[in-house]
C-alpha cells in the first residue's frame, strides 16, 4: 500500500530540490494512466479531484478509486481534493478517504482566508491527513484576472493557519492552452525568504517547461498542478480512436486506446519535475 499524505511527499521534494505533480483527473481512464506513469517514472504522484470531476462523480467514488490506485501503486500516490471551497466539501472529502485536502479561500478577505483556512488545517491534521492552501487569487485564461501574492500577507497565512502547502499567485492562470507565460521569479524569492512552507503552482499547464525543471530543482516550489495540458493529450488521443474507425461504437474499446497516449504525454510532464 502506497497511498500517502501530501506532507509525505512533499517534504522529501523540498529537501531534495525537485517537485511532486498534481494531475487533474476527471475519470478512470486518465487517472489510471496518470498512475502507470508515475510507476514508469518511479516518483510520486498527486491525484487531484477538481470542482469539474466532482460535478461528474460524486466524492465518494472518486475516493475510492484513488485508494484502489493508491493501495496497488508501487509509488507513493496522494489522494487530494483540489478547490474545496467550503467547510464541508472538505469534511466529506475527509470521510471519503482523502489524504490531503485543498481549501480555497483565496477570494475572500484575508482575515476570513486565514480564519477558514485554520479550521480545515486542524481538522485535517486530527485526521492525520494534508491540507493546502491558497494566498492571492490564481486567476483564468479568458476569464478573471489574478490578484498576485504578497510576501507579507503569504509569511502570515502560512503561520497563522499551519497548511502543509501554500499555492500562490505570481503570474500562472488556470486553463492556459499555450505555455507562452511564465512566473514572476522575483516575488517567488521574496515569499520562500519569508516563509519555509512548501509552494504550489496552480495552473502548471501555462508555464514553459524549462522553468518547471528550473523552479523545481533551485526554487521552495514543491508542486505544480497539471490539468490542461494534460486533458489536451487525452482528447486528441480520444479524438484519433473514434475517427480511425466511424463505425465503432463501444466506448470502452475507443476509450482503451487512450491509455498508451497519456501514459507518454503523462511521463513527460512528471520527468520535467523530477530532480
Amino acid at each position: 500500500m502506497t497511498l500517502a499524505t501530501l506532507s509525505e511527499v512533499l517534504q522529501p521534494a523540498l529537501q531534495d530540490g525537485y517537485a511532486v505533480a498534481g494531475v487533474v483527473t476527471l475519470g478512470w481512464e486518465d487517472m489510471r494512466a496518470f498512475v502507470a506513469a508515475a510507476e514508469a517514472e518511479n516518483c510520486p504522484l498527486i491525484l487531484q479531484a477538481g470542482p469539474g470531476c466532482r460535478a461528474h462523480t460524486p466524492l465518494p467514488i472518486l475516493g475510492k478509486m484513488f485508494r484502489h490506485l493508491a493501495e496497488g501503486a508501487s509509488v507513493p500516490v496522494v489522494a487530494h481534493l483540489d478547490h474545496g471551497y467550503t467547510y464541508d466539501e472538505c469534511a466529506e472529502a475527509l470521510d471519503c478517504g482523502f489524504t490531503s485536502l485543498m481549501f480555497d479561500g483565496s477570494r475572500k478577505p484575508l482575515k476570513d482566508n486565514v480564519a477558514e483556512t485554520r479550521a480545515i488545517v486542524e481538522m485535517a491534521h486530527a485526521a492525520g491527513v494534508s491540507c493546502e492552501g491558497e494566498i492571492g487569487f490564481v486567476g483564468y485564461a479568458n476569464g478573471e484576472n489574478s490578484a498576485g501574492t504578497d510576501p507579507d500577507e503569504a509569511a502570515l497565512f502560512a503561520e497563522e493557519t499551519g497548511v502543509d502547502a501554500m499555492a500562490i499567485s505570481c503570474g500562472n492562470v488556470h486553463l492556459q492552452q499555450d505555455q507562452e507565460g511564465g512566473l514572476d521569479e522575483a516575488r517567488i524569492t521574496a515569499i520562500q525568504a519569508v516563509t519555509g512552507v512548501p509552494l504550489v503552482i496552480h495552473g502548471g499547464s501555462g508555464v514553459p517547461v524549462a522553468q518547471r525543471t528550473s523552479l523545481a530543482r533551485a526554487s521552495n516550489i514543491c508542486k505544480f498542478n497539471i490539468g490542461t495540458e494534460l486533458r489536451m493529450a487525452f482528447g486528441a488521443a480520444m479524438r484519433a480512436a473514434v475517427n480511425a474507425d466511424p463505425a465503432r461504437f463501444d466506448r470502452v474499446e475507443i476509450l482503451k486506446e487512450t491509455h498508451d497516449p497519456m501514459v507518454v504525454a503523462t511521463r513527460r510532464v512528471l520527468a520535467a519535475l523530477k530532480g
